[in-house]
């Protein structure tokens, strides 16, 4: 089925609203904003202004503007599917027929590990585009942060990060912190009326990264799982920070299937940062160095590779001169520094 053949009817509408409704009051964090939504709805549905509404993909983001009109959360969200989406009520994760398909897409996109190298100078640079599942991308994360372990600084790119689960970016974020266990986030989950503490995973295949540099950069972009990386780090002062001002959505939450070709995300945790007790939603994780578009990653190469040679000190010999040599040469490649702090 494609857009082209199908179409909304009063009943299909009321039925979508209704479902909608239901998952909102049973599942949203916050139940007295729920029931606020779904007055908001059934205003609009008696009022009429979904009957010219004859394309699904057209009711879902009408459906999704006014979700997120009244507190702006943009992880709430209505989804129209050509396709029929898995028999099953409720979660859709719960589906064995969907998670495959999640799980395939995840393998097709490496886990979100986009790129991991080496760059002139030692720096180590992982660019993570999202964080898939540890059940089913934990090796490949581990591979890439054993792969910088040698590094003698280390940049993350998070500006294309579009978010991801809670435990991977535990999982990754543990390398970066020695074997105590530290507590990087809580999460309290609605659905199961439990505080869920996140701490540092105990037990990793292969060398943590030690206190050397860490540099991360975020963007406008930069959202969810994504921004809870940058945070922890950000707040557990392990990282330096450069960039834009990211997006500001925290909550994390799960897809319903509404009606066969009706997904709903609908957010069932609120993060609690065990140092502040707050979280970045409606207001974005703040850089520590203000840098715009790809200036950012030049600021960061730059602060890594200076941090690297003045460890090194102007005494090098044998193999350290050589790395010496090697950072001095690529800062030269660099354009003038411009940094602005945050």
């Amino acid at each position: 089925m494609n857009n082209d053949t199908f179409s909304l009817d009063s009943g299909l509408r009321y039925e979508v609203i209704q479902r909608l409704s239901e998952k909102l009051r049973a599942n949203y964090i916050f139940p007295d904003i729920a029931e606020q939504i779904c007055e908001h709805l059934q205003k609009h549905l008696v009022a009429g202004d979904y009957e010219d509404i004859a394309e699904g993909n057209l009711f879902a983001l009408a459906l999704t503007i006014q979700l997120q009109e009244v507190n702006r959360d943009e992880h709430l969200w209505v989804r129209w599917h050509a396709e029929s989406l898995p028999d099953d009520e409720g979660q859709l994760r719960l589906n064995q027929e969907w998670q495959e398909q999640q799980k395939n897409k995840a393998r097709l996109d490496n886990y979100g590990l986009y790129k991991v190298e080496r760059l002139p100078g030692n720096v180590g640079y992982l660019d993570i585009r999202y964080f898939h599942r540890p059940a089913w991308g934990s090796d490949t994360a581990s591979a890439a942060m054993n792969f910088i372990t040698n590094t003698d600084a280390l940049i993350i790119d998070l500006r294309n990060c579009s978010g991801g689960y809670p435990d991977m970016v535990v999982l990754i974020a543990s390398y970066l912190f020695g074997e105590e266990p530290r507590h990087l986030d809580s999460i309290y989950w609605r659905d199961e009326n439990v505080t869920q503490e996140y701490w540092t995973t105990p037990d990793l295949p292969g060398g943590r990264y030690g206190a050397k540099p860490v540099f991360v950069l975020i963007s406008p972009i930069t959202f969810s799982a994504g921004e809870q990386f940058a945070s922890i780090l950000q707040n557990q002062k392990r990282a330096t920070l450069l960039g834009e001002k990211t997006d500001g959505g925290a909550h994390p939450g799960v897809s319903y299937r509404l009606t066969p070709h009706f997904e709903a995300f609908i957010p069932i945790g609120l993060p609690i940062n065990p140092l502040t007790g707050l979280n970045w939603e409606g207001t974005g994780v703040t850089p520590d160095i203000s840098a715009s578009g790809d200036r950012s990653f030049e600021v960061a190469y730059r602060m890594a590779l200076e941090s690297i040679l003045a460890k090194l000190g102007e005494s090098s010999t044998g193999p350290h001169k050589l790395l010496a040599e090697e950072v001095r040469s690529a800062l030269k490649d660099l354009n003038p520094p411009s940094l602005q702090a945050g």
